[in-house]
């Protein structure tokens, strides 16, 4: 077929296709799928730009804000309802600009307007619906609201109503509630470092508030609704290394154990939903998003490197095959989350009746693998249908069936097979497939913790292909883009894409002591610092010199579902500091954990990976070897390295054969010439003698 025919193919198709469709606004020209998804709305959406920004000046008429992402079910839930109506859709459409933005393209406009909800309503979350004034600034805000009236809840076309009528007829009060708004995103966002004293007491602190919070029963924090918390979870494997707390680590074994158990859990195809909606883990929110599963998948990694125990291991391989399968794009990008959704129903693609496993697995190996994940004539979601969950021991199900327990875990394995080829059979849920350069950062570290746990060549590959793809995709004139999909990359990344994926890059050079890769890390510090950081108060804002003004500019002090930027940041300024031999990046690293010293001090929950960071600052460990690193006797060496639980270690290598940057690895050049492979290992203030064997190498650091 020739160009001018496949054009006009293509031209045709589209007009068909536009032809089905009753409406049509200006989302259909965009690449997010979020976006995609309402392009067909009655409402006459804009994306966020001058356009819209513009319009609203012009007609002085307020701006409907409306924030969420693709896999959201309740997003889903208020186009279905609200979006898709054309009587509430006319409202909208008379009364209001109305912009739709993706969260996951736009963090920063999530994070502005998400501090005005929680101010304005004490609460917050997707989908987001934010009134604002066309100076952008919130004078009304809430999440999902119900088409009419329900219960407490007012419908959205009474709220429509009584905001428009509100913002026309009371411009005193909206320019009331503009000035205290821009007061309270100014609170919120203002910081000033203090010079209290980074010790351990605040890591005792944290440790205190995180028992108090733990449920000993299901594991976890908190009650209902039940969040993996991998920064927790990860402070507190630090912190029993440094103290030997013992119940730092069962908090961390219980917790895994129960998610692992748990609905949350795919069973079938490894990986794990967004969180639970109950606090035994039983009945998760279906959705898997890619940072979620990278995230875990470390955090298990550190938990097999401090126990040996294979599950761990086995989980987090679990999740990584689950990526490589069905989240990695055919460039080496690993897409960002697959849907709850199926069909138009919430978990369809996951749960069983009692009845289909049986068809599946005959009654004979049916009945037992039933008992073993919780699959009752009655279910445990809705229409009888079960969430599969482990739900008794092996050995209580061993004892019932009289089946030995290794026969018992062979016919498990099976049966899981037979119902995952079945499961393939179904309709998937969607999968948004937008390649983002921070959750992309997270997932290739995780990769480097999968091979380094098991030498599996497979995940160092795609560690490699997806930071490959980052640096030649999503590179544009020296910056680091946020987005790919469709063969385009827009809008210049954020803080936390530099620094996941600077964290990425030092991680590939520990993997394989290959210098390009810590020589691209340290380049894209140099501009990270350039674009990001905080002259006057230090830190870095979450949005750049060269990202779009807002109403107000924040830092990103806090973890939410992802670590903050400024926490991975400190270990980035750290390990490079001290590869690099610069000094002046282990000063802007102890300048951040001094801004928000009194967060980590007088308010630790939300803040465990600036606390971990505090750790490593408190306690590097610095190591290396002077060795070919194609030497047999050095992969033997570093073998023992990564298999041992080391949070805070600064790993480096001189390969005699290799030229080494000036400067760089002071640690190392001071110990002059050797016998090569030898390793070398300091902890804190102290030096150990030189190894030269794994087996002696393997003491020191047990």
């Amino acid at each position: 077929m020739t160009n001018r025919r496949l054009v006009l193919k293509e031209v045709l198709g589209s007009v068909q296709m536009e032809k089905k469709h009753k409406f049509t606004n200006r989302l259909v020209n965009e690449t997010s799928p979020y976006l995609l998804q309402h392009a067909h709305n009655p409402v006459d959406w804009y994306p966020w730009g001058e356009e819209a920004l513009n319009h609203a000046k012009k007609e002085d008429r307020p701006i409907l804000l409306s924030i969420g992402y693709s896999s959201c079910h309740w997003c889903h839930v208020m186009e279905k309802e609200s979006f898709e109506n054309e009587a509430i859709a006319k409202i909208m459409n008379e009364k209001f600009v109305c912009i739709k933005v993706d969260r996951e393209e736009r963090p920063d406009l999530d994070e502005v307007y998400m501090n005005a909800v929680q101010v304005m309503t004490g609460g917050g979350g997707w989908p987001m619906t934010v009134f604002l004034t066309p100076d952008l600034v919130p004078f009304h805000a809430g999440t999902y609201f119900p088409p009419e009236d329900r219960g407490e809840m007012p419908g959205f076309s009474k709220i429509l109503v009584v905001i428009s009528e509100y913002y026309r007829s009371h411009r005193g009060e909206v320019q009331k509630v503009e000035a205290q708004m821009k007061d309270a995103l100014r609170q919120i966002t203002e910081m000033v470092p203090s010079r209290g004293e980074l010790g351990d007491k605040i890591l005792t602190n944290a440790f205190k508030a995180s028992v108090s919070q733990f449920d000993p029963t299901h594991g976890g924090f908190g009650r209902a609704p039940k969040f993996p918390s991998c920064m927790t979870l990860s402070f507190l494997l630090r912190y029993w290394k440094k103290t030997g707390a013992k119940e730092a680590l069962e908090i961390v074994e219980v917790t895994l154990d129960k998610m692992a158990d748990g609905g949350i859990y795919d069973h079938l195809g490894g990986g794990f939903h967004r969180y639970s909606i109950d606090e035994r883990w039983l009945v998760p929110h279906f959705e898997k998003m890619l940072y979620d599963n990278a995230l875990l998948s470390r955090t298990y990694v550190e938990a097999f490197q401090v126990t040996q125990k294979e599950r761990y291991r086995r989980v987090s391989e679990e999740i990584l095959q689950y990526v490589l399968r069905e989240m990695k794009s055919p460039g080496g990008g690993f897409y960002s989350t697959e849907d709850a959704d199926s069909e138009g129903v919430e978990g369809k693609f996951y749960v069983w009746s009692r009845d289909q496993i049986k068809e599946v697995l005959g009654k004979e190996q049916g009945t037992p693998f039933c008992a073993y994940y919780g699959v009752t004539p009655s279910g445990n979601f809705e229409g009888g249908l079960s969430v599969l969950h482990i739900a008794s021991p092996l050995d209580k199900v061993s004892e019932l069936y009289g089946i030995s327990i290794p026969n018992l875990e062979k016919l498990l394995q099976a049966a899981k097979k037979e119902l995952f080829t079945e499961r393939k059979k179904r309709v998937r849920p969607g999968r948004d497939e937008k390649i983002l350069a921070s959750w992309n950062g997270l997932m290739i570290s995780s990769f480097l913790d999968g091979f380094k746990v098991t030498g599996d060549e497979e995940y160092l590959k795609g560690a490699k292909d997806a930071a490959r793809f980052i640096l030649q995709k999503m590179t544009k004139e020296g910056h680091l883009m946020r987005v790919f999909r469709e063969g385009r990359c827009h809008t210049k990344g954020y803080s936390e894409d530099y620094a996941f994926f600077i964290q990425a890059l030092i991680d590939l050079y520990e993997a394989t002591f290959e210098i390009d890769w810590l020589k691209e890390a340290e380049d894209l510090n140099g501009r990270m610092i350039r674009q990001f950081w905080d002259e006057e108060n230090g830190g870095f804002f979450f949005a750049g010199k060269e990202n779009e003004s807002l109403i107000a500019q924040t830092k990103s002090p806090y973890d939410n579902a992802i670590p903050s930027s400024n926490a991975v940041a400190v270990f980035n300024l750290l390990r490079l500091g001290y590869l690099t031999g610069q000094e002046s990046l282990k000063k802007k690293a102890e300048e951040i954990l001094h801004l928000f010293h009194s967060f980590l001090a007088d308010h630790p929950a939300g803040f465990s990976q600036m606390l971990s960071g505090l750790s490593f600052f408190l306690g590097p460990e610095e190591m290396g070897v002077i060795g070919s690193k194609n030497d047999p006797r050095t992969k033997s060496m570093l073998r023992e390295v990564y298999l041992a639980y080391l949070p805070n270690k600064i790993l480096s290598l001189i390969d005699p054969q290799e030229k080494v940057k000036e400067n760089w690895f002071p640690f190392l050049m001071e110990k002059g010439t050797v016998e090569a492979p030898t390793t070398f290992v300091c902890k804190g203030f102290t030096c150990l003698p030189p190894v030269k064997d794994e087996k002696e190498l393997k003491k020191i650091l047990s």
